[in-house]
């Protein structure tokens, strides 16, 4: 069974940042892509960004240019950075790895930005 670790979530104003970090459980890290997700009270679980096991990134149009997905190998570990941060970012933030045909879920993590 892989577990995702995630952390780094918290409380901040409008205008500052944070870095999410997700480590999963396995070495197949290396192989997967990885992506965070975001869900806010009463909305779908939307995708924010992701990162393929090549370093190719995609993120969704309300965070580009504020946010960056990258991955470390040596540690086993996809982060978020979160820059600019803005009330409708507030959310509780999801680490997914996509291996073969299975897709696991970290537990979340709450990020709430305050105007």
């Amino acid at each position: 069974q892989v577990q995702l670790v995630e952390s780094g979530g918290g409380l901040v104003q409008s205008g500052e940042s944070l870095r999410l970090s997700c480590a999963p459980s396995k070495s197949i890290f290396r192989y997967a892509a990885m992506s965070w997700y975001r869900q806010a009270p009463g909305n779908e679980r939307e995708l924010v960004a992701g990162i393929s096991s090549g370093g190719t990134t995609t993120y969704a149009d309300s965070v580009k240019g504020r946010f960056t997905i990258s991955r470390d190998s040596s540690v086993n570990t996809v982060y978020l950075q979160m820059n600019s941060l803005k009330p409708e970012d507030t959310a509780t933030y999801y680490c997914k790895m996509d291996w073969g045909r299975t897709a696991y879920w970290g537990q979340g993590t709450q990020v709430t930005v305050s105007s």
